[in-house]
């Protein structure tokens, strides 16, 4: 399960990785990007690479309520190519969606703790993801950020693929987002058939957060910071 991501890329930082085409884009550093918010996304485009900004919840095109987005922010790897929520978006419209660490939960005790799971090396990483366009119907009763909507406006969404955990991240929770490496970014964009398992053990590292990024409407430095007490840090976890 993936359900914070953290996307404090810069344009350089995401073109160095992702060979993005177009002019640059002055992008906010995200610290506690939740679902129904939007993000950047890169999507093949006539050959080239291409970012834009989705909203995080899929919502099928047959879908009568955008609503569904809540349920549909990541797809299991094993069955999305069969699901019919995500099955049309796994064949036709797969995506990239840059990153540089996420946020898993663990209980311990009485407390829900935050952990920030990020490469041991600092570097940014791109996850697997899936899109969709779906279009507004007549007579739909929208609600928040998409109230302002209006009948036939296109709203494009997208899901995070998500896989078994590796050992490193089985303690926290058994399911990670899947992270592409970049010989397999091509294959991925163009629909070919990719390796959607667990990270390599040696990928990522990961250390307590305070209790902060718990609310979505914190998106600040302080989210990803990790918590003073040494029992509360995993050596190798990078801060930004």
């Amino acid at each position: 399960m993936c359900g914070r991501f953290l996307q404090r890329l810069s344009w350089a930082e995401m073109h160095a990785l992702l060979r993005i085409a177009g002019p640059p884009a002055n992008l906010r550093p995200r610290y506690n990007l939740a679902p129904s918010q939007s993000a950047a996304v890169v999507r093949s485009e006539d050959g080239e690479r291409r970012l834009s900004l989705l909203r995080w919840g899929l919502v099928p095109a047959w879908a009568k309520d955008p609503g569904i987005g809540h349920k549909l922010i990541n797809a299991r790897a094993e069955t999305a190519a069969a699901k019919p929520a995500f099955r049309a978006a796994f064949a036709k419209r797969r995506c990239l969606v840059p990153a540089d660490g996420f946020y898993e939960w663990r209980r311990e005790g009485s407390l829900r703790q935050p952990w920030l799971v990020a490469r041991r090396d600092g570097a940014p990483m791109a996850f697997a993801g899936l899109w969709e366009r779906w279009r507004v119907p007549e007579g739909a009763a929208l609600r928040g950020a998409l109230a302002e909507r209006r009948p036939g406006d296109v709203v494009e969404t997208f899901a995070l693929l998500t896989t078994e955990a590796n050992a490193t991240l089985r303690a926290l929770h058994h399911r990670m987002p899947v992270i592409l490496p970049p010989e397999a970014f091509a294959p991925w964009l163009a629909g070919a058939p990719v390796a959607l398992g667990p990270a390599p053990e040696d990928l990522l590292a990961m250390h307590r957060v305070g209790l902060r990024v718990n609310h979505p409407r914190n998106d600040d430095p302080a989210c990803a910071v990790p918590l003073a007490s040494a029992q509360g840090t995993v050596p190798g976890a990078p801060a930004k």
